[in-house]
C-alpha cells in the first residue's frame, strides 16, 4: 500500500469565488429560495403579444385548455361538477349504520363495475348523485326514522361582508393565527391535488388549480378540500369545467332548491367521501416509507390517525412536530464518517460503507456530510476529537505511528456560519497544541469565499487548503518526509 500513497499528485491551488455585490447575492439567494421552478421561464425570449397570452393562460387556465375542449370532456365535467355539489350543501344508529354501510358498498361496486369495463365509466360517475337522490327520497318517505339529515337550510347566498373587514383591534393576532393555520392546510391540499392523477395527465399545476378553487369559494361555504378533490377525480372530472359546473349547480340549488335537501341523510355525504379518499391511502407507499426511513413512516402514521380519529389540524400538527423533529435531529447531529483510500485507486471513502477501505497510517480523514451551523458546531469538534481519540488507541494497539494530521473533506458542507468558522479555528488551535495539524479539502466555493472573509481563511492558509483530499494526504506526506 505505501507504493500507492507514494504517487506523484499534481497539487491545484483552491480558488476564491469571484466577490459579489450584497444586492446581487440577496436577489440570487430569494430567486433561489422563493421561485425554484423559475416560473417565469417560459416567458423567456417570447414577444410581446406571447407573454400575454402565456400570462392569460397562467392566470386563466380556461384560455389554455378551453380551445381543446370536446362535448366528451363536458360530460365527464358536468356528471363530475353536480356531484360535488350535492355535498356542497351544507351519526349513531343502527338505521344510520345500515344506510351507511349500504350505499358504501353501492358506490365501491360501482366504482368496480367502472374499472373493469371503461365503456361504463358512468356507473361510477353518477353513483354518487344518484344515492344523494334516493337517499333523500327514503328518508322522506320514512320520516320517523332515526336517521340524522341536513335539516331545514336558508335559501340563498352569503351577503357580502367586505364592509366587516378589519385591520385593527383585538382579533388582529387571531387572524394571524388562522392565515398560518390556513397556509399549512392549503399546503396539503396542493399536495393532494398533485397526487390526482387526472391533473397530472392534464399537465396541470397543482397551485394554480388551488388557487381557482380559492376563488369558487368567495361566495360558498364550501370545507373539506381533501374530500372535494378527491370526489372531484372520482366523479370523472376531465377539466376545470367541473368546478364552474359544480358552482353554477350549487348557486342555482341556494337560490331555488335548498328545501328539497331538508331530508338528505348526512351519512350519504360520508359515504361518498370515504369512497372517493379511499383511492388516496397508498398502502404500497406506507410500506416504502418504513422501509426507507422509520422517522417518515412515524409521520404519516401519525397524520393519518390523527385526522382520522381527531381532526385534520390535529394530525397535521403532529406529523410536522414529527418532520420539525426530524430536521432538528439531522442540523444538529450531521453525519461525520472515517474515510481511508480504495486500493489502486486515489479514491477515499468511508471505512464502513466500504470494507475494502484502508485507513492511512498518521491520518485521520473525516468526512463532513452536512453543513455547519451554529447548532451543529460543538458536536462536529466533540466528534471529530471523539475519532481522534479512538485512532490513537487503535494505533497503539496496533504499533503504528500515531496521528500527525487530519483531513476534513468539505465536499459535502455546502455552507457555514460564523460559529462553524469559529469551531474549525479552536480546532486547529487545540490541533496545533498537539502537534497534530488540521488540514481541509475540497471546500465549496461559498465555504471558501466566508472563510477568506474571515480571519480563519488567513489563519489556515493557502498550504492546508487542498484541492482534494487525495492532495492533501500526499502533501502532508511530503512535509513529513526530512
Amino acid at each position: 500500500m505505501m507504493h500507492q500513497h507514494q504517487q506523484v499528485v499534481e497539487l491545484h491551488k483552491v480558488s476564491v469565488p469571484e466577490p459579489r455585490t450584497t444586492t446581487k447575492a440577496l436577489r440570487q439567494r430569494l430567486a433561489e429560495v422563493f421561485f425554484p421552478d423559475d416560473p417565469l421561464h417560459q416567458f423567456k425570449n417570447q414577444s410581446s403579444a406571447r407573454r400575454l397570452v402565456l400570462a392569460l393562460h397562467y392566470f386563466f387556465p380556461i384560455f389554455q385548455w378551453g380551445s381543446e375542449y370536446s362535448p366528451r370532456l363536458l360530460r365527464s365535467d358536468v356528471v363530475a361538477g353536480l356531484t360535488i355539489a350535492s355535498l356542497a350543501i351544507p351519526q349513531w344508529e343502527w338505521q344510520t349504520i345500515t344506510m351507511g354501510l349500504g350505499f358504501l358498498a353501492i358506490l365501491l361496486l360501482t366504482r368496480q363495475i367502472s374499472a373493469r369495463n371503461p365503456k361504463l365509466f358512468w356507473v361510477s360517475a353518477g353513483a354518487p348523485l344518484a344515492s344523494v337522490i334516493v337517499s333523500t327520497i327514503l328518508s322522506f318517505i320514512w320520516k320517523s326514522h332515526s336517521i340524522s339529515v341536513i335539516g331545514m337550510l336558508p335559501r340563498g347566498v352569503n351577503p357580502p361582508s367586505v364592509n366587516m373587514l378589519t385591520f385593527s383591534g383585538s382579533y388582529v393576532a387571531l387572524t394571524i393565527k388562522t392565515g398560518i393555520m390556513t397556509g399549512i392546510l392549503s399546503l396539503t391540499d396542493i399536495r393532494v391535488h398533485q397526487q390526482l392523477p387526472g391533473g397530472r395527465k392534464q399537465g396541470d399545476d397543482g397551485h394554480r388549480r388551488h388557487e381557482h378553487g380559492r376563488l369558487l369559494r368567495v361566495l360558498l361555504r364550501d370545507d373539506g378540500p381533501f374530500s372535494r378533490s378527491a370526489v372531484n377525480y372520482s366523479a370523472g372530472c376531465k377539466t376545470a369545467m367541473s368546478n364552474i359546473v359544480m358552482a353554477a349547480a350549487v348557486l342555482i340549488t341556494l337560490l331555488f332548491l335548498m328545501p328539497l335537501f331538508h331530508y338528505t341523510p348526512n351519512v350519504i355525504l360520508s359515504a361518498i367521501i370515504i369512497t372517493a379518499v379511499i383511492g388516496l391511502i397508498d398502502v404500497r407507499g406506507a410500506a416504502k416509507l418504513w422501509k426507507v426511513d422509520k422517522l417518515d413512516f412515524l409521520a404519516c402514521m401519525a397524520a393519518f390517525f390523527g385526522v382520522l380519529l381527531v381532526s385534520v389540524q390535529m394530525g397535521l400538527a403532529i406529523a410536522v412536530g414529527i418532520s420539525l423533529f426530524k430536521i432538528l435531529l439531522q442540523v444538529t447531529r450531521p453525519n461525520l464518517v472515517v474515510k481511508g483510500i480504495i486500493p489502486g485507486t486515489q479514491s477515499y471513502r468511508s471505512v464502513t460503507q466500504y470494507r475494502e477501505a484502508v485507513r492511512v497510517p498518521g491520518f485521520l480523514i473525516v468526512g463532513v456530510e452536512s453543513a455547519v451551523y451554529f447548532a451543529n458546531s460543538m458536536y462536529l469538534v466533540e466528534r471529530v476529537m471523539r475519532f481522534l481519540r479512538d485512532e490513537e488507541e487503535k494505533a497503539l494497539k496496533a504499533n503504528q505511528s500515531s496521528i500527525r494530521c487530519i483531513v476534513l473533506d468539505m465536499s459535502a458542507v455546502s455552507a457555514i456560519d460564523t460559529s462553524g468558522l469559529d469551531a474549525l479555528s479552536e480546532m486547529k488551535r487545540v490541533l496545533d497544541k498537539r502537534n497534530i495539524e488540521l488540514v481541509l479539502a475540497n471546500p465549496v466555493g461559498s465555504v471558501t469565499e466566508r472563510m477568506f472573509n474571515s480571519a480563519v481563511g488567513e489563519a489556515f492558509g493557502s498550504d492546508r487548503l487542498f484541492f482534494s483530499v487525495a492532495e492533501a494526504v500526499a502533501a502532508s506526506q511530503c512535509k513529513a518526509q526530512p
